[in-house]
């Protein structure tokens, strides 16, 4: 018989009890469920949604708490009686917010300032965001702003809003590999749609937070400023259609779609991507992985190119 989403366990409990003797084990495993994302649930223990990552997390705290001569336990809950699961999903919502708010602080800071170690406190901010993203179950979207930040942050001081590339050859680009960051989202979608209708129909993609792993993939959407991204007012589609010089007029009007879902501006007042982007969100708050986002978008966006006239 198979379960159905109400039958489902949604979520994971720890249970954990450590002798009072035990202080600086204490320090370590709050920690480290601090670092997992996991929410207090008062004297009842630990929660998490249950997805396999967050399983084996727990499996290894309950690990360390019983070599500590304490007690663990680990459940699968389907619901709590004095708390909601929608009430659950705001409390996680909530904790990452307060995170990315002093993110948020932190990358303004820098971007006003003539910090002489620029590029290395970006760095230590990207991986900031990268952790917290991690725990991020149910996709805030501070996420998307600072992207925004970053892209304008690490834009090099030289570089103009106005800089247009030369036209390139497709050619050059046919049997490549593209890297881009993990979770795709509606503009990497796009633009991973874009790549394989107009340039490389058979283009693969891989998924890093660091072009410099995959130094032979082409980059996109990255932070950086490398490869192809955001460029003046320009979300990533829009630069690889300038830069291919994509004339298509479909193409055209989902490139002004993807900037107003991407960049939230209302600029081109193209609703069509708002709801692909929001079924991104759901399905990247799921345990779905990044190759399976990726190809179910690239479907929703050529179901748009389809169904313009």
């Amino acid at each position: 018989m198979t379960k159905t989403d109400t039958d489902a366990a949604r979520w994971l409990l720890l249970a954990i009890r450590l002798p009072a003797s035990r202080s600086s084990e204490r320090v370590f495993v709050w920690r480290q469920l601090k670092t997992c994302g996991a929410l207090a649930l008062g004297s009842a223990g630990y929660v998490l949604p249950n997805h396999p990552a967050n399983r084996e997390r727990f499996e290894w705290l309950a690990l360390a708490v019983r070599g500590h001569k304490g007690k663990a336990s680990i459940a699968e809950v389907r619901s709590f009686d004095d708390i909601s699961t929608k009430d659950l999903e705001k409390r996680f919502r909530a904790a990452r917010e307060k995170e990315y708010a002093a993110l948020i602080r932190d990358i303004k800071k820098l971007a006003n300032s003539k910090h002489t170690r620029r590029s290395e406190s970006l760095r230590k901010l990207r991986h900031r965001f990268a952790d917290i993203v991690a725990v991020d179950f149910f996709v805030c979207p501070e996420q998307r702003l600072i992207e925004k930040l970053f892209t304008t942050a690490e834009m090099p001081p030289e570089r103009s809003l106005t800089t247009r590339r030369k036209k390139l050859s497709v050619k050059e680009y046919v049997g490549r590999v593209w890297v881009t960051r993990p979770r795709p989202g509606i503009d990497r979608v796009g633009s991973a749609w874009l790549i394989r209708r107009f340039i490389d129909p058979k283009a693969k993609f891989v998924f890093n937070t660091t072009p410099d792993h995959y130094p032979e993939a082409i980059p996109f959407d990255m932070y950086g400023g490398v490869g192809f991204g955001h460029e003046g007012e320009d979300c990533t589609f829009e630069t690889l259609m300038r830069a291919f010089a994509i004339k298509d007029r479909r193409a055209s009007r989902i490139a002004e779609a993807i900037h107003d879902a991407d960049l939230g501006d209302a600029k081109y007042g193209r609703p069509e991507a708002w709801g692909i982007d929001q079924v991104l969100v759901g399905w990247a708050s799921q345990d779905l992985s990044d190759d399976e986002l990726l190809t179910r978008g690239i479907g929703l966006v050529d179901g748009l190119y389809r169904s313009i006239k």
